[in-house]
């Protein structure tokens, strides 16, 4: 990497960081009714045009679980999802989306609450998908955040009796030290308290954090579940990318360059509109029909 790349890349994800932390105080005057509700199906023209978030979808014999798509940090159940939720309705899929993790005041830029209360909110909406449904299990596919988050919910929420399988995009499931940003932060007196007190969700992603710690604890899997992990080597926020693979029983992890070496997405582009890594989702869907993934995915 270049010089230049190297001092630019933790720069802008500090100035990230201090816009997202000073947020929430710079909104706290808003109604709380501004915040959409995050358990309620989208109506959107976006969601409408994609034919997601339909309650009246009834799963398939091919297809007999609803995949429900969890949004990563700054995400939310639309605009994550422009690309990969149409993607996954032609195919066949009962798909949907929810918002979670939002803080009292900030609209449109969720999972930035206790991580421990957005599995909640997960597990909440999992149990309407399926009653609406009548599945008796659901797929969850998540970028970032999302990825990594219904790990608890499998783990401490009795989400493993519900789903069949996670599917993490670029997901930070042993935390991130943001290349190396977040070693920064002892020398900044009262960052680290002011990122936890305003935004806990990005504090508990933090490398180390209590709640990854309790996570992690005595493995990183459950049994019953299907775990795949979609990588890419260009990752710049999910940082070191290696710390996203799972270990434990019935993983799949994948490097996308391992599958198109041409492939340069980095964090945003995995979740938001790679094709090849979206062929990889349908194969960890559907394992018995999976085809190769290459370079020509893109265009599959």
């Amino acid at each position: 990497m270049l010089p230049w790349k190297r001092v630019l890349r933790p720069l802008t994800a500090l100035l990230l960081t201090a816009a997202v932390a000073a947020v929430p105080a710079a909104t706290a005057h808003a109604s709380a009714a501004t915040a959409p509700s995050w358990g309620a199906p989208r109506s959107s023209a976006a969601e409408s045009a994609g034919g997601w978030n339909d309650y009246s979808c009834k799963p398939s014999a091919a297809h007999p679980r609803p995949v429900v798509l969890v949004h990563g940090t700054l995400g939310n159940s639309i605009d994550n999802w422009l690309s990969l939720a149409p993607y996954l309705k032609t195919r066949g899929y009962c798909v949907y989306s929810v918002d979670y993790g939002q803080m009292p005041g900030v609209p449109l830029f969720h999972g930035l609450g206790p991580i421990d209360k957005s599995a909640q909110q997960l597990s909440d909406f999992v149990d309407q998908v399926l009653s609406a449904t009548g599945a008796a299990k659901a797929d969850l596919v998540g970028h970032s955040q999302g990825g990594m988050m219904p790990r608890y919910y499998l783990k401490f929420l009795g989400g493993a009796a519900k789903v069949n399988a996670l599917v993490g995009l670029a997901p930070d499931n042993h935390g991130t030290d943001l290349d190396g940003l977040t070693n920064l932060l002892p020398y900044f007196p009262g960052a680290g308290d002011l990122i936890k007190a305003s935004t806990p969700g990005l504090a508990d992603q933090i490398t180390g954090s209590a709640f990854l710690t309790k996570l992690n604890a005595g493995g990183d899997t459950v049994p019953g579940v299907h775990y795949t992990v979609i990588a890419t080597k260009y990752d710049e926020v999910a940082t070191p990318w290696r710390s996203q693979y799972l270990s434990g029983g019935d993983v799949h992890n994948v490097l996308l360059q391992d599958l198109c070496p041409l492939d340069l997405s980095e964090h945003v582009a995995i979740g938001i509109f790679d094709r090849i890594a979206f062929h990889e989702v349908a194969n960890a869907l559907d394992p018995a029909h999976a085809t190769s993934t290459s370079c020509a995915s893109a265009f599959s």
